[in-house]
């Protein structure tokens, strides 16, 4: 889900051949990274069902992001604050909004499960972007993957047979969203320190979100209390161990568990809502899923390529990628 740091953004592990006891950890930090990031779309859901208005909720959810970051602030210093790249930041956050608060407003109105299954479009339009606007090269097998996803959104949707629901509508807007912000992170993530990029970004996106949060503001009862502040420390924690399972294990491994998003988000839908998505809606997420980890490991393996050729025995050079994050 759109969230203020993506780390599918950060470096990778180096590839592997064969399953190895790193690819375990990673596959079980991504389990967890897919759990509590469905409880968070699940706890919006709740959240707005219960009346709470929709820029309240994305005010609160940044604001106890803020709050279960302070230790990590405290431990490292306002040096974690530092940056030459205020504009880029800017612009992070404009989109990174717009894509939390379309995706808030995607899950009040649809199914969790039919969301998500949706969010899937958001790495084929992240490569799209990419070589769109930023000048990347995407051969003609990424661009066969990207159109087939786009197929497969057909299928959730199904346009002229079924009617699309508005949220099913906003959510492709959503992954829109986030794959134009998901582009900027990886330019910062080139330059600060992705515990820097998280934290200004959340700091960024609080202040914007305070006056439009307190114009809207409602009373909340002690659970709706309780469910705000789960909704931030678990964002935090499901980009953690997401952080961790790309650390840990090759990009093409982590990525083969993303699809349990969705049988996560289904069982939250189910036990709490009592909602089930059809059969449409999971052929749909498993072929735009398809396509995404099609496109994940050419990308992968293009870039394996790259830096085996350009390897220069001679004269090391030094690596630009940031820190891996904690």
């Amino acid at each position: 889900m759109p969230d203020p740091l993506d780390p599918r953004a950060l470096p990778r592990a180096p590839a592997t051949t064969g399953a190895t006891r790193s690819d375990l950890h990673g596959i079980l930090w991504m389990l967890i990274s897919c759990a509590l990031l469905s409880g968070v779309a699940a706890l919006g859901r709740h959240a707005a069902l219960a009346g709470v208005p929709l820029l309240q909720i994305v005010f609160l959810r940044l604001a106890f992001a803020v709050l279960a970051m302070a230790p990590i602030l405290a431990h490292r210093g306002r040096g974690m604050l530092r940056t030459p790249h205020l504009r880029l930041y800017t612009l992070r956050v404009a989109m990174g909004l717009v894509a939390m608060t379309s995706w808030f407003a995607a899950i009040s109105l649809a199914p969790i499960g039919e969301a998500t299954a949706i969010a899937f479009l958001m790495p084929l339009l992240a490569t799209m972007g990419a070589a769109l606007f930023l000048g990347e090269t995407v051969g003609w097998r990424r661009w066969g993957a990207i159109v087939v996803g786009f197929l497969g959104a057909l299928v959730i949707l199904r346009p002229g047979i079924a009617e699309a629901s508005p949220g099913a509508l906003i959510a492709v807007f959503s992954a829109l969203a986030m794959a134009a912000a998901s582009l900027m992170i990886k330019q910062l993530a080139d330059r600060d320190h992705p515990d820097t990029v998280v934290l200004i970004t959340l700091l960024m996106q609080t202040v914007v979100m305070l006056l439009p949060g307190l114009w809207v503001w409602q009373p909340l009862t002690a659970e709706l209390w309780l469910v705000m502040a789960c909704m931030g420390l678990f964002g935090m924690l499901g980009h953690i161990t997401l952080a961790r399972a790309l650390r840990a294990a090759d990009a093409s491994v982590v990525m083969g568990i993303d699809f349990a998003r969705l049988p996560f988000a289904v069982l939250f839908g189910w036990l709490l809502f009592g909602e089930l998505i059809d059969i449409w809606t999971w052929i749909g997420a498993g072929i735009i899923f398809g396509s995404a980890f099609y496109t994940a490991r050419r990308e992968r393996r293009l870039a394996q390529s790259s830096g085996s050729e350009s390897v220069q025995p001679a004269a090391p050079v030094a690596s630009s990628k940031p820190p891996d994050p904690p």
